[in-house]
Order: C-alpha cells, then structure tokens, then sequence
C-alpha cells in the first residue's frame, strides 16, 4: 500500500491541492469550510494511524456483563431485571458472545 492509498479520498484532495500550491483559505472554500479545517485535515493526513491490529473478538459491553454476572451464578430472570431486558433477549445475547469466543 503506497503512502496516499491509506488516506480518504478527501485527505488525498486537499494533499494534491497544497502540493500544487493552492493555500489553505482557497482549499477550505473549494470544500465549503474553513481554512483551520484545512489545515487539521492536513496535520491528521500527516498522522501515523499504524496502531494495534484490531480484535475480532472484541465483546460489547453488554455480552461481556452478562457473560461475567453469568459465570457469578446468576439467572436470566434475575438479570433481566438488572439489564431491563427479557430473559429471553439475554439468553440470545449470551449464546451469541458465547459463539463469538469460540470463533476467535
């Protein structure tokens, strides 16, 4: 991947612009916005975004709450009341978190 194929297409617009000359003031009008904006989206294009790989097996919140008051003993019908949800939709939630670990 070559160093503009990373960046949206918009990033690469206002790049291309500035390397041709044109100033921030005229690129934030071309764009209908202003010349700071033009200005951050050229520091943030600037930016190294090669952070941690992302998890496949990242839980929502919700799974992991339930996955956790679950392994603690605790019924669907007394989550129910905590979650506001029916302990069928929980019963659903935790199978699903629980086919979502098996899957990483």
């Amino acid at each position: 991947m070559t160093d503009t194929e990373r960046l949206r297409p918009v990033e690469r617009r206002v790049l291309r612009w500035a390397r041709a000359g044109v100033d921030d003031a005229e690129i934030g009008r071309r764009f209908g916005r202003s010349e700071r904006w033009t200005a951050q989206v050229r520091f943030l294009a600037g930016l190294d975004r090669s952070g941690p790989p992302a998890r496949h097996d990242r839980l929502r919140p919700l799974e992991r709450r339930v996955l956790r008051w679950r392994s603690e003993g605790a019924g669907h019908d007394e989550l129910s009341d905590r979650f506001r949800r029916s302990p069928d939709f929980l019963a659903r939630v935790e199978q699903y978190a629980q086919y979502k670990q098996a899957m990483a």
